[in-house]
């Protein structure tokens, strides 16, 4: 079982986090992931990380597929593997047609083949092979790392239904999900086997005020499940129907309505909310269900988010 925290921090300046950082091995962390929305990039956080502490595992959760060309990804992570030798995962997925497209400018290859084609790619260029061919998605002409990395970083996928489970399950050392209770973990883990690594990002908010965590929650089920690729999971997972009059209300343009009408179990079932005690007992309900890796996501509710990280260390 592996207990991570996702950098940076809401709010709280990069710079800021070193404290932090130097703490969290000691205080029950076991692993630093940072994400890449619309705040900071994957990388630069994890490259501060490890140059403050030299014992946390470090992981991108995710660096999208389709932003940046394969090379330049491959030189990106080499980079950081050489920095943290032994203690980095490079996680990759496919992001989201908004993300690719609407804030990139970038044609949204279909992200099954995308990722797959990435991820044998980067396979090659970690292993120090020139890579010159064609794939199902681009084609590379004669490109080499100038230098591989002497521990080759390990390679999960972020997946939230079965196709892509079963590609991390063949091709990478794990997968990486989020927007899941702790009971879905059990579907999850079935479609992606035993001998690879699972995590999931669980969004948590520590405040024992419950209106206010479910509003949080509201606002944040209604922005991300009404993402196609999060509501074909959610169908999956059996949810479509409770969500359905959210996703009406949302695709008529009626955001509030959408927010309105998000059920109260839904959110408490993807949102840890209470007291510090309280969320660590929940993130372990994720854990004896099979999950292998939690990487917290603070929500803000305006107390200290440094003081809440610390609060929800492993004990």
């Amino acid at each position: 079982m592996r207990w991570g925290l996702t950098v940076p921090l809401t709010g709280v300046p990069l710079r800021d986090h070193r404290q932090l950082i130097g703490e969290l091995a000691d205080l029950g962390y076991t692993d630093l992931w940072s994400a890449e929305v619309a705040g900071a990039d994957a990388f630069t956080p994890l490259v501060l990380a490890s140059e403050w502490d030299q014992r946390l595992r470090l992981g991108t959760a995710v660096v999208p597929v389709h932003t940046r060309g394969p090379a330049a990804l491959a030189m990106s992570a080499a980079a950081l593997a050489e920095l943290a030798p032994g203690r980095f995962v490079l996680g990759i997925g496919a992001s989201s047609e908004t993300i690719v497209t609407g804030w990139n400018g970038i044609a949204y290859d279909p992200p099954l083949a995308r990722t797959r084609d990435v991820l044998r790619f980067l396979r090659q260029a970690f292993a120090g092979e020139k890579v010159d061919g064609e794939f199902d998605s681009f084609t590379i002409r004669r490109f080499r790392l100038e230098k591989a990395p002497d521990v080759p970083p390990a390679v999960m996928l972020a997946a939230l239904r079965p196709q892509m489970l079963r590609l991390a399950r063949r091709e990478a050392d794990g997968a990486i999900t989020n927007w899941l209770s702790a009971q879905d973990v059990r579907q999850v883990r079935a479609e992606l086997g035993d001998a690879k690594e699972l995590a999931a990002r669980i969004f948590v908010c520590v405040t024992e005020d419950a209106e206010m965590a479910r509003n949080i929650g509201r606002f944040l089920i209604a922005t991300y499940l009404t993402v196609p690729g999060y509501a074909a999971f959610h169908d999956w997972l059996g949810r479509g129907e409770a969500l359905q009059e959210m996703r009406s209300a949302w695709a008529a343009g009626d955001r509030n309505a959408a927010m309105a009408a998000v059920p109260v179990q839904v959110i408490d079932e993807l949102v840890v909310h209470g007291s510090a005690d309280d969320c660590r007992a929940k993130i372990q309900a994720y854990v004896d269900n099979g999950l292998d890796t939690a990487i917290i996501a603070t929500l803000p509710t305006g107390t200290d988010l440094l003081d809440t990280a610390r609060a929800l260390a492993h004990r």
